[in-house]
């Protein structure tokens, strides 16, 4: 499972979001989301394909294809730039990305006057779930 750890790429503070602002956002977010893990999926098998061939090359060759290779290498290239353009555009509405297998985000904000993070991942239709900035996905806790 590869994480990514949450940051700041305008240097100004992060966004806090409350629960109803959070849960709209997903309607911008779910798709980079989905597209996201999507992407992450396509770019392990492509990776995958091309560590077989590295390997076969690393034998003897087998009559493999140089041009096969290089537009794996492309299309690798290509999965990676586009993974990087969902995680930055769920980074400018203010989420963090957590895990780029699961689509897991964690959302800033606030509760009793605790810093906290919202946590929403592909597949559910709302966040119903936070934990501490020092628990992660293990110590969710439900809302309410």
């Amino acid at each position: 499972m590869l994480t990514v750890p949450a940051w700041s790429n305008t240097g100004l503070p992060e966004k806090r979001f409350t629960l109803e602002e959070a849960n709209a956002a997903l309607a911008e977010v779910r798709p980079l989301a989905e597209r996201m893990v999507e992407v992450r999926r396509e770019l392990t098998k492509t990776t995958a394909k091309l560590e077989r061939r590295r390997l076969a090359v690393a034998g003897n060759g087998g009559g493999l294809s140089v041009q096969e290779t290089q537009e794996l290498q492309e299309l690798a290239v290509e999965q990676g730039m586009e993974l990087a353009r969902c995680i930055e555009a769920i980074a400018e509405i203010g989420a963090q990305v957590k895990d780029l297998d699961r689509g897991l985000l964690d959302f800033p904000a606030q509760r009793d006057g605790e810093d906290i993070l919202l946590c929403w991942h592909v597949g559910e239709d709302e966040i119903r779930y936070w934990h501490g900035l020092d628990e992660g996905f293990a110590g969710r806790k439900p809302l309410g």
